[in-house]
């Protein structure tokens, strides 16, 4: 396993190009087993979890094809042969489950494996089986696999979400864009790569409306056509790289960044001190003190604070002026990379679903392990203003959702390199 080394060497200046949305590219790549036509997007991260959900296309009869250096994915689901997702591939990535409303909607049946991924919670599928249950599907769960079927299709219905899961609502989605008669999902989750799923959807011939808000309504068609989409703009790494000049001093440019993808988020930016500004490019990010405010921070389902930054965010806070308070509202044993920074200096007290962080002079660098994507990248971020050297390992956890890394952050003054480990 590889390990990268971090240095604080001061403050950082330059661009960094953000590439497309992960989570996004990960939910609109099932849609194209949804036709039997080409779909081709444009943007795409290259990443290890791209590669999962192509094996898992591939397994069950799909063309995948990668151009471009991976940044254009052309697929073809005009021969779907297998409708089981293994274990095997499934158990790597949560967003496998992603590929049960649609083969469901296209054949009529599938059986796909309970998903794996990061261990950061329980996070249970079952409001994704009970939107497909009122949607007329009928499942059963054996030995591990949900085995679903609809032999005369799926039909309209009403889904009310008890929480607003995006994952379940873009199954949902998905699904409902195939079913015969109107679906409407009530409670429906709001985050813009919801919004980008649907304007795929409907770019391949879908009737969608209310995306982006709490419910969404679906007239189902007979069949969708093929299309060419870009990704949308990965707005967790877009977030991820704004707390680098915030966390060690000086100024970056983030390439398409834009501020309506992360507003909660730079609204908290802005309370502790950093300024946030547009540019034709992107967003412009600097620290107006020497010292960044304490801020309490509550995440939420979009257009709330991402889960997904909350541990960036806390390597920012651990050398605040004063004492923050995190409460973490999504997942179950998020904090895990509490005890890391820990190693690193940081005072943090995490009761529950609780985090109170106050504020160090400066962090020290120190041998620290990665336990899930977004706690390595914060691991990272801690380093890059620690006094000393940094040793993040296991960061195979990191090729799940950042692409290149070292690359970005040395190209802004970061000392940073990645190494197989000693």
């Amino acid at each position: 396993m590889d390990s990268i080394i971090v240095t604080g060497n001061g403050p950082l200046k330059g661009q960094i190009p953000i590439a497309g949305a992960k989570n996004a590219c990960l939910t609109l790549m099932p849609a194209t087993l949804l036709s039997e036509e080409p779909l081709t997007l444009t943007n795409a991260p290259r990443l290890s979890d791209i590669k999962t959900m192509t094996d898992l296309l591939q397994s069950l009869g799909a063309e995948v094809t990668s151009l471009q250096g991976g940044k254009v994915l052309a697929m073809s689901s005009h021969d779907i042969h297998n409708h089981t997702a293994d274990y095997d591939i499934v158990r790597k990535m949560r967003a496998s489950i992603l590929v049960l409303g649609p083969m469901l909607a296209r054949d009529g049946r599938a059986v796909v494996s309970l998903p794996g991924g990061c261990a950061i919670g329980a996070r249970p599928v079952d409001l994704h089986l009970k939107a497909l249950e009122a949607m007329g599907a009928e499942l059963e769960l054996k030995e591990g696999y949900v085995h679903a079927k609809a032999p005369k299709g799926l039909k309209g219905g009403i889904v009310d979400f008890a929480f607003a899961s995006v994952g379940a609502t873009e199954n949902a989605l998905m699904a409902a864009t195939l079913a015969k008669g109107t679906t409407v999902l009530n409670n429906a989750a709001r985050e813009p790569e919801i919004v980008d799923l649907a304007d795929c959807l409907r770019a391949m011939g879908a009737q969608i409306d209310g995306d982006g808000t709490s419910t969404i309504t679906i007239q189902g068609v007979d069949r969708l056509n093929g299309a060419t989409h870009p990704v949308v703009t990965d707005r967790i790494e877009l977030g991820t790289y704004m707390l680098a000049p915030a966390i060690a001093g000086g100024e970056v440019e983030l390439l398409g960044g834009k501020m309506s993808l992360i507003g909660a988020f730079c609204e908290k930016l802005d309370a502790a001190g950093i300024e946030v500004t547009e540019t034709p490019a992107g967003l412009k990010v600097r620290r107006r003190d020497d010292r960044v405010r304490a801020v309490d921070v509550v995440t939420e389902p979009f257009p709330g604070f991402p889960t997904d930054l909350q541990a960036q965010m806390m390597a920012l806070l651990c050398t605040a002026d004063g004492t923050s308070v995190l409460e973490e509202k999504i997942f179950e044993n998020r904090f895990m990379h509490a005890p890391e920074l820990i190693r690193m200096g940081a005072k943090i007290d995490v009761q529950g679903g609780h985090a109170t962080v106050t504020g160090v002079d400066r962090l020290k660098g120190a041998p620290v392990m990665a336990t899930d994507l977004r706690a390595s990248v914060s691991l990272i971020l801690a380093g890059l203003a620690a006094e000393g050297e940094t040793v993040v390992s296991r960061v195979y956890h990191l090729d799940r959702g950042y692409e290149h890394v070292v690359r970005k952050l040395s190209a802004v003054g970061a000392n940073i390199e990645r190494v197989s480990d000693r």
